[in-house]
């Protein structure tokens, strides 16, 4: 397994050469979708809203009380500033689940150009209220003999703001491609027991499965138990897998190759049929409905695994667990590191702007 930077693209033949990489790709459709959505709902504006503008204003209100609140009323002309860098943040991560782009914040070339532009934002605030000698001055409170450590911290600002994005972005994609791996590992030391096991491992799965959907049966006014149920549904899954597999093995038969477009449809049309199973599991009107839907689950999950270069070709364990670690970290943690971003960037340039009734002072 590895785990590589951003992928560059082609390098333009300037100033030494400029290489266009993953992330660069993926900043500038950042700036494109923010620029136009900055120009369809600004523009059209209606003393009486649509149901558009409402939303857009009801936006704006919002992250400028944000502002306000964080960085006071006479800072709200950083509200425009703050919420680029919010959305930028949020949409540099979440572009990363598309699977084809590279989130930008797992790069720490962005955050650190982020994080040092708000650094020169706050010395040139700090210069333009207190003035270049007052500013110089304060690295020596409240000793002369602080000022190194005073230098160390303003230099540690752009540092840490940048990692902080970063290593919270990065590390979960790593995180969850060395999970994938493992469960990967796991399922192919599993699928190649079951293999080598011929009949036998697929009876007592068979059985199992059996005995594990008959224990999750409810009782009396009760609720079937979720648990035994679903591992009986694997149990029985996977031993319908290996009795397919050893049945096509004693055929002496080879997989038929097909090529990438049929391939493709009757993958969609396999995952089509497991999709209407699951639906007529879930509304569970009658039993015959029910029954229709297990039957279809198990037809398109059986044909997906067999389209997927024969059943044993799947390694089952590694479906769904990062897929929910990949949600988790690129929404979830996608937004709280934007909001944290966001947050000390506003607490750092807030504490060079004071009001001017302070400043006085």
């Amino acid at each position: 397994m590895t785990i590589n930077g951003p992928k560059i693209y082609f390098t333009v033949p300037i100033f030494g050469g400029i290489p266009v990489t993953q992330t660069l790709v993926t900043s500038f459709i950042v700036t494109v979708i923010l620029c136009t959505l900055g120009i369809v709902l600004g523009r059209n504006l209606r003393k009486r809203p649509l149901r558009r503008q409402v939303l857009t204003e009801k936006a704006v209100t919002v992250i400028t009380g944000m502002v306000k609140e964080a960085m006071g009323e006479h800072n709200a002309h950083w509200t425009p500033f703050i919420a680029t860098v919010f959305l930028s943040s949020l949409l540099g991560t979440l572009l990363g689940m598309t699977g084809i782009l590279r989130s930008s914040t797992a790069d720490i070339s962005t955050t650190m150009t982020w994080a040092v532009l708000v650094s020169f934002i706050c010395w040139y605030q700090a210069i333009k209220n207190n003035g270049l000698l007052a500013w110089l001055k304060g690295f020596t409170e409240p000793i002369p003999v602080m000022t190194p450590m005073n230098i160390v911290s303003e230099i540690a600002q752009p540092v840490s703001l940048a990692f902080r994005h970063f290593g919270n972005i990065a590390g979960g994609g790593v995180i969850t491609a060395l999970i994938y791996w493992a469960l990967s590992g796991a399922s192919t030391a599993l699928l190649g027991l079951i293999s080598s096991s011929h009949i036998a491992v697929a009876a007592v799965l068979l059985v199992a499965g059996i005995l594990l959907v008959l224990v999750s049966r409810p009782k009396a006014g009760g609720k079937r138990k979720k648990l035994p149920f679903l591992l009986g549904l694997v149990c029985l899954a996977l031993s319908g897998l290996r009795l397919v597999d050893w049945l096509w093995n004693l055929t002496g038969w080879s997989w038929p190759e097909m090529s990438g477009t049929v391939c493709g449809l009757c993958w969609f049309a396999a995952l089509a049929v497991m999709l209407a199973g699951i639906v007529l599991l879930i509304r569970r009107k009658s039993r015959g409905v029910t029954v229709l839907g297990g039957f279809l689950t198990a037809v398109g999950f059986v044909a997906i695994c067999l389209i997927s270069e024969g059943p044993l070709g799947v390694p089952v364990l590694s479906l769904g667990i990062p897929a929910v670690l990949s949600l988790y970290f690129d929404v979830f943690s996608g937004v709280i590191q934007a909001f944290v971003f966001s947050l000390l960037t506003m607490i750092y340039i807030s504490g060079n702007c004071p009001a001017p009734e302070e400043s006085k002072n």
